[in-house]
Order: C-alpha cells, then sequence, then structure tokens
C-alpha cells in the first residue's frame, strides 16, 4: 500500500481549495521560494521537479531562472492553477510515495512544504532521491516544531473559543513521525539516501491583513480552517472575535498583521 489514511485525508482537506489557497496561505509559503531554488542549485538548463506544486509558486521562480520544469501535484485543481502561473511547465497528477518517473530522470529536486503533508515522510523523501540524478540536489521545507508565534494565531482564537479540534482526524503512524528540528529534518534526508546533506532554520514575519488572514481559514483551507467552518456560525462568530483581539500584539502601526514563522529547509546531493 503506497498511500496511507493520512494521505487520503490530506487530499480532501486541499479538495477544491485552490483558489482559497492562493488568496491566503500561498503567500505565506512563498517566502521560502528562492532559498529552495538556490539549495538545489538550479538554473538556465536544469532538469527540475517541483513536487506538490500547488499554485505553482516554486515552478514559476525555476522557471524564471531557466529551468526546464516538470511539476507534479495531487490536486486537479492545484494544477489548474499551475498553469496559469507556468503556462511553460510540463504538469502532470501525481501523489508521493509513488512518482511516475524513471530513476534519475532529474537534475534537481524540490518539495516546499510538501512533506509536512504525506503519511510517510521517510518513503516520500526516498522518492525524491530517486527521480534525482546521481550528483543532482534534493531540496525541501517543513514547518518547524518549534513554531514562530505568529503561526499560532488562529489557534489561539479557536482555543480561546473552547473549540477543539474535530475528532478523527488521522496523524502518522508512529513509525512514520519524525522529529521537526534541524537535525531531525536532516536525518529524514540522509537516511533517504542523500549525502552533504544540510538543513537551516527560517525565521520571517509574513506580513498580511486581519482580514485576508481570518478569509485564509474560514475557506476552509488546512486543519485550522476545517476547524472554523465545522463549527456553528454563532461559534465562529466567537472564534473571529478572539481573533480580532488576539492580532492586536502583531498588528503594525500601518495596520498590517505581521506573523513571525518558523520553517526548515534541507537539501543534499543524491
Amino acid at each position: 500500500m503506497t498511500t496511507t489514511v493520512f494521505d487520503e485525508a490530506e487530499r480532501r482537506k486541499w479538495a477544491g481549495k485552490a483558489g482559497a489557497y492562493a488568496a491566503g496561505f500561498a503567500k505565506l509559503c512563498a517566502f521560502p521560494v528562492p532559498a529552495l531554488v538556490d539549495a538545489a542549485v538550479a538554473g538556465p538548463g536544469t532538469r527540475l521537479l517541483d513536487v506538490g506544486t500547488g499554485t505553482g509558486t516554486v515552478a514559476a521562480e525555476a522557471s524564471a531562472r531557466g529551468c526546464t520544469v516538470t511539476a507534479v501535484d495531487a490536486d486537479p485543481g492545484m494544477l489548474e492553477a499551475a498553469a496559469r502561473a507556468v503556462p511553460d511547465a510540463e504538469l502532470l497528477t501525481a501523489l508521493l510515495p509513488v512518482l511516475p518517473f524513471p530513476d534519475g530522470e532529474f537534475d534537481a529536486v524540490v518539495a516546499n512544504f510538501v512533506l509536512n503533508h504525506v503519511g510517510r515522510p521517510s518513503a516520500a523523501a526516498a522518492e525524491l532521491r530517486r527521480v534525482t540524478r546521481p550528483g543532482g540536489r534534493v531540496a525541501a521545507t517543513i514547518w518547524a516544531a518549534s513554531a514562530g508565534p505568529g503561526q499560532g494565531l488562529l489557534g489561539r482564537a479557536v482555543a480561546a473559543a473552547g473549540v477543539t479540534p474535530p475528532a478523527g482526524l488521522p496523524g502518522l503512524e508512529p513509525g512514520d513521525e519524525f522529529p521537526r528540528t534541524p537535525d531531525g529534518f536532516a536525518a529524514l534526508l540522509r537516511d533517504s539516501g542523500l549525502s552533504e546533506v544540510s538543513c537551516e532554520l527560517l525565521t520571517w514575519q509574513h506580513r498580511t491583513t486581519a482580514r485576508e488572514w481570518w478569509e485564509a481559514a474560514v475557506t476552509g483551507v488546512a486543519t485550522i480552517g476545517q476547524t472554523i467552518v465545522s463549527q456553528p456560525p454563532a461559534v465562529i462568530a466567537t472564534i473571529k472575535n478572539h481573533f480580532e483581539v488576539l492580532s492586536a500584539e502583531f498588528t503594525a502601526p500601518d495596520g498590517a498583521l505581521l506573523l513571525p514563522h518558523t520553517a526548515l529547509l534541507a537539501f543534499g546531493t543524491a
């Protein structure tokens, strides 16, 4: 069996959410993209595979640098958005941990916040390495265990309203989990067969607005969004009230929200 209950839940979670993701959380996930493509040592003529392309942010960056880009995603709606962003990329439907390519097909393989969303991270990392040619590079990002305070804003609002996540959301099997730390993420890539593995901690302030951040959640994107939209209207209103109060600590003088976030960027050689 190549996919797990966790994988199937992730597919349902993101189905039909391409537009909502692009309007909110995709802007957050765009921050590491230049560093991710740098870590893949990608430039003119590089055959690059973007795994879990989403709305095509990484693929567009790689294409702008002269790479020959192939991009895959499990969700057809995401691929439609990516096709608009990167019309010259080859786009295919695919789901980790099985990619429809022969061994060593690409010079560089990248995955931006994708290994957070797979049920078998070690198998997924090994597949990224498998489709990379010897001497090629693999680079990936995940959210760090030491989350930035801005990452918890919506969760704090939900907790303040006395709401808990919906019952029955599956997690990883114990044997599939790994530490979301620099050492833990580096070990995941090293165990996949990569050499010269490094991992960097990325920190930044995501600039958004209270309205945009709230609307990103109430479209049902990600677990936090599902938690909010599963509530009755009165409870959603209560969560929003708490969100507005808690947002004050992140509000800049110009009214923007500045939300500190933390992620990990790991890379190595096949």
